[in-house]
């Protein structure tokens, strides 16, 4: 075979460091994902959402087959860190946690993380109020 051929989907997510909520403001969060998706787009890795709350984010795109999973995220992590430095006093302590979590997702199942992703804040919201509920 003279060409190379490969699509993995993947669902990454990774957080703010201590899961500070440094991505509260939501012009700063929609901001911040639309600049990880063009960040994805620059490294060859198709992105079908990006999405998340003020702590941690997930993104859903197809991974290059020229780079690795770690050099993807090293590169978002680090541009989008010091993109959202210059976009306020608050935000310059900004920083990523360390790790990440990267998981292939099967075709049959990408329409159902993709809405997973969407619906992240509303699942936030839901698991706050049962655990305040639980602990009443």
């Amino acid at each position: 075979m003279s060409q190379s051929l490969a699509k993995i989907w993947t669902h990454l997510i990774f957080s703010t460091k201590e899961r500070y909520p440094f991505l509260s403001d939501e012009t700063i969060r929609h901001d911040m994902h639309s600049y990880l998706a063009k960040i994805l787009k620059a490294n060859n890795c198709p992105t079908l959402i990006v999405g998340g709350v003020s702590d941690h984010v997930h993104s859903l795109f197809v991974l290059s087959k020229n780079h690795s999973i770690a050099s993807i995220v090293w590169a978002i992590k680090r541009s989008s860190s010091k993109w959202v430095k210059g976009q306020g006093p608050i935000l310059r302590k900004f920083h990523w946690q360390e790790g990440y979590g990267a998981f292939s997702v099967s075709q049959s199942d990408v329409e159902r993380v993709e809405r997973y992703i969407l619906n992240q804040e509303t699942l936030i919201r839901e698991k706050r109020f049962r655990a305040s509920f639980a602990s009443s």
